[in-house]
């Protein structure tokens, strides 16, 4: 790459286009490994519980490689992978952990906007809904809690932004120690992460409208058929849509994988002062 951290000084940390820029070029150059071991993840799907162990793995794969070639110490495909296989289980606690904290988040959000639903009806049913300036507030009252409901909720998912990574990364972490440890990374970068993420979405945007294009065209090609009831029209149509999904997903994910990587590698520097360089070469 074109820009050097610098060892074993202490590490100047990467700015948001360097941070973004860095997942953009090792996603380039590692497009074929990367794309068939995501599309390899997505066919894991089809397999439950073992299978979504294995897509999370998988993923998870794509980061620690992407991490070694920022640190010059690039790794083969099964050697990672054997890394990551010895902690598939671990990758499914960490699944079954983060979906069981996220369903609490949004409940207690969903609380939140209930609470205040029954407290304006309240209001409204005591007769004040017929002063303005009852009205006025009660109405600013609900936008800034709304505001502040999605504020927390975003702050919230973007602490565990990192929760793959240590586990398929470092050693000495478990299913649930990798929770503690994104949240110990994050902290303080939160809206950092939101302004790169937020970029990087901007990047994959095309991608995703022309698949959208793509899936719009064939229901319009095969809505005819289907409504003639065939069985044979409705599997068709169906592997073609998830043989899409899986294709596109398998471009996207690596590219958000290449990305997590480089803001692990730069919390980490920032945090710990990782005495290690960005490869002085493109990756």
């Amino acid at each position: 790459m074109s820009f050097n951290l610098g060892s074993p000084t202490p590490i100047q940390p990467l700015s948001l286009g360097n941070t973004v820029s860095a997942g953009l070029r090792l996603y380039r150059s590692h497009l074929k490994d990367y794309f068939l071991l995501a599309l390899k993840a997505y066919l894991w799907l089809l397999v439950p519980v073992y299978g979504w162990a294995k897509f999370y793995a998988l993923m998870s794969l794509i980061s620690r490689l992407a991490f070694g070639e920022l640190v010059n110490q690039p790794e083969s495909i099964s050697s990672g992978q054997r890394h990551v296989n010895s902690k598939l289980w671990q990758f499914l606690v960490t699944m079954l952990l983060m979906f069981l904290i996220n369903v609490g988040i949004i409940f207690g959000v969903t609380v939140l906007f209930v609470f205040f639903g029954i407290l304006s009806g309240v209001l409204v049913g005591r007769g004040l809904q017929g002063n303005p300036t009852t009205s006025f507030f009660i109405a600013l009252i609900t936008i800034v809690i709304s505001i502040a409901a999605i504020v927390a909720l975003l702050w919230f998912l973007l602490r565990f932004y990192l929760v793959d990574l240590p586990l398929a990364i470092e050693d000495n972490v478990d299913g649930v120690s990798t929770i503690s440890r994104s949240w110990e990374l994050t902290q303080g970068y939160v809206w950092r992460i939101f302004v790169i993420t937020f970029v990087a979405f901007l990047i994959t945007l095309p991608i995703q409208a022309f698949v959208q294009i793509i899936t719009r065209l064939l229901g319009v090609i095969f809505g005819s058929l289907l409504n003639q009831g065939s069985g044979v029209y409705s599997l068709l149509f169906l592997v073609l849509i998830m043989a899409l999904s899986f294709c596109s997903g398998a471009v996207v994910f690596p590219f958000w994988q290449s990305i997590k990587a480089v803001i692990y590698y730069d919390l980490r520097s920032r945090r710990e002062g990782l005495g290690l360089k960005l490869r002085d070469h493109d990756v």
